[in-house]
């Protein structure tokens, strides 16, 4: 069954335990909730950035949180469904990632933010958004606009909180220009394109033999010829680190790590959901960054 029929199945059961959850609730928030604005983020890294956003004036729930669940396979729940069906502003990924969420979400009337389309990213490109730099800066403005409208006494105070946020941004772009000044024209592989958007923000050049891109991005195991290609590839001279998405890992990437630890190639090792050790989505860029300029010395 495809997530958007399970969806559509389990609808009628997600209003039921949403009209449950809220019994007895008051205002824009169940009591539980203390009257903060309720929020619902499909995965943890935008959940993040609408905490950091939010403050005090927010409750944000995440759907996913887990590295050991890909979000493209996910398989919601009634209850994931109420969380969005009760929320006032949901928060999705877009670009095809988690349609089971935005799906959700547009059945509601909550104000949506997708963050792929609020940076002019649509579906079919690469999803990993939260890698990059304008989507982070543009999603992060839609959440605050978003948050004035559902709760507009606070519309002040949601303006300071964006105007936090973008310093610590800031901060992190200086990190990746500074970095970029050394990595600048470095060639890297990917088991998979997760952090191709925080490569290029880098400035790092994408060398994946394409046969092997080709194939992961539609989603189909690579033949043993692009894995071979990959291993000779790595046998070179010229690629500085390997990308290892863990959270997809198989027995093809099992090959290419051991391909590249055999050539002495460093291998950045990282996952699409952020990991639960950070607390936010700017921090944790600023540990891959920080990554990705050791594996180049």
């Amino acid at each position: 069954m495809t997530a958007w029929k399970k969806i559509t199945a389990i609808m009628a059961s997600a209003v039921l335990v949403a009209g449950l959850a809220g019994c007895g609730s008051n205002g824009a928030s169940n009591g539980a909730n203390d009257g903060k604005l309720e929020v619902v983020a499909s995965i943890n890294q935008w959940g993040s950035v609408a905490q950091d956003l939010g403050g005090e004036y927010v409750a944000v729930t995440n759907i996913m949180s887990k590295t050991n669940v890909e979000a493209h396979d996910y398989e919601p729940t009634s209850r994931d469904i109420a969380k969005f069906t009760s929320a006032k502003v949901s928060i999705v990924n877009g670009a095809d990632y988690d349609s089971w969420a935005v799906k959700a979400a547009q059945s509601t009337n909550a104000n949506l933010v997708n963050a792929a389309e609020s940076a002019g990213i649509e579906d079919g490109s690469n999803p990993h958004v939260w890698f990059s730099s304008k989507v982070r800066v543009a999603a992060a403005d839609a959440i605050t606009a978003a948050y004035q409208k559902a709760d507009p006494d606070h519309s002040d105070e949601y303006a300071e909180l964006n105007k936090a946020w973008h310093s610590k941004e800031d901060q992190l772009e200086a990190k990746i220009q500074e970095v970029a000044g050394t990595v600048k024209g470095l060639k890297y592989a990917a088991t998979e394109s997760v952090a191709w958007y925080l490569a290029d923000d880098l400035t790092m050049d994408d060398s994946t033999p394409q046969g092997y891109a080709q194939a992961v991005a539609n989603e189909s195991e690579p033949t043993p010829s692009d894995i071979k290609d990959f291993q000779d590839e790595l046998k070179q001279d010229g690629i500085t680190m390997l990308i290892f998405n863990s959270q997809e890992a198989s027995a093809a990437t099992d090959q290419i790590t051991s391909a590249a630890k055999d050539a002495g190639v460093p291998i950045v090792d990282l996952t699409e959901q952020m990991p639960s050790e950070y607390s936010n989505l700017l921090d944790w860029m600023g540990a891959l960054v920080d990554g990705f300029a050791a594996a180049a010395k």
